[in-house]
């Protein structure tokens, strides 16, 4: 059974391409659920009209599905509560000049 760690780190191959940085660094990963086998993930974008949602949806499933364990993978994308600049890392606020 995967933990919440392994799909973390799993996530951080999910890229905002716009960025160039991970969605754990940039804190759009709003919570990790693991029940067995099964892995359910809730995420954010930094603004709603953003129309990368189908494919972060798609990289979640293709890279937590590798982790030894997993038989699903589920996603949701939320707005509530938006996503700051406040929620990413110390080292995404450097990279970006925050």
């Amino acid at each position: 059974m995967p933990s919440v760690e392994d799909v973390e780190a799993a996530l951080t191959n999910v890229i905002d391409p716009e960025l160039g940085l991970d969605f754990v660094e940039l804190g759009l990963i709003y919570g990790i659920e693991v029940t067995g086998g099964d892995v359910h993930v809730t995420f954010s974008l930094t603004s709603p009209g953003c129309p990368i949602g189908p494919q972060v949806s798609e990289q979640i499933e293709e890279f937590v599905t590798e982790l030894d364990g997993v038989t699903s993978v589920e996603s949701s994308m939320v707005f509530t509560p938006p996503w700051t600049p406040d929620r990413m890392s110390e080292d995404a606020k450097f990279a970006l000049g925050y």
